[in-house]
């Protein structure tokens, strides 16, 4: 076993390093696209201060539209757009541009759902005082969600994580790709159960971490 696993490590390696490529542009890509699209939904909502129907309505159509694409279709669908944007469908770096997709609608509605923890109270108190809206969602939208939104990044990296997985079959790389290619097709039961050890150790060690940001963020 111990002979089985110093033969796998480079691979494992390899695999694991693409899988934290791919998660890890999906979680910024998310972040940045994201973040302003949920304050976006939440803002433009009735009774708030740039409420919008028209662009509630559409934003909010067009992210249940991606969301409501099973993964795996949409990794198929977005091929052409893929192979434009990276000059490549195959590997860790095509398989991110479908992750990135998926990932900003789910995190946009986990931000939108955070805002509207927030006591409108507040809100209506800092529209009557003058405040812009720029001011109210930096000095009290953002700050009353900072944890949420950590949370919510914590629950959209482990969704990736299971994404990744499923872009290994197609190509994608990363610690879905070793399971099916040695596990799967070898039928190797040794590095399937390493696989998916090591991703089981991967989400815990970010939803400890995830935790743990934003319990400090919530005290402070």
């Amino acid at each position: 076993m111990i002979d089985q696993f110093i033969t796998l490590l480079p691979e494992l390696n390899k695999s694991f390093l693409e899988t934290l490529v791919m998660v890890g542009i999906g979680l910024i890509v998310a972040l940045i696209a994201g973040l302003p699209l949920g304050l976006l939904l939440f803002v433009t909502d009735r009774d708030l201060f740039l409420e919008n129907k028209w662009v509630k309505s559409v934003t909010g159509v067009i992210v249940n539209l991606v969301r409501s694409v099973p993964f795996i279709i949409l990794l198929v669908f977005l091929f052409p757009f893929t192979n434009f944007l990276v000059g490549s469908t195959t590997g860790p770096v095509a398989a991110s541009v479908a992750l990135s997709v998926a990932a900003i609608p789910f995190y946009a509605r986990i931000v939108e759902a955070s805002a509207r923890d927030i006591d409108r109270g507040v809100i209506e108190a800092a529209i009557a005082c003058g405040a812009s809206p720029w001011l109210i969602i930096k000095d009290i939208i953002f700050p009353e969600i900072k944890s949420g939104l950590i949370s919510g990044l914590t629950i959209t990296a482990i969704s990736l994580i299971g994404y990744s997985a499923m872009a290994g079959a197609i190509g994608g790389g990363g610690i879905g790709d070793l399971a099916i290619r040695y596990g799967y097709y070898r039928y190797d039961n040794f590095v399937m159960f390493t696989t998916v050890i090591l991703l089981i150790v991967l989400v815990q060690v970010i939803q400890y971490a995830g935790d743990f940001l934003a319990k400090y963020v919530k005290k402070g």
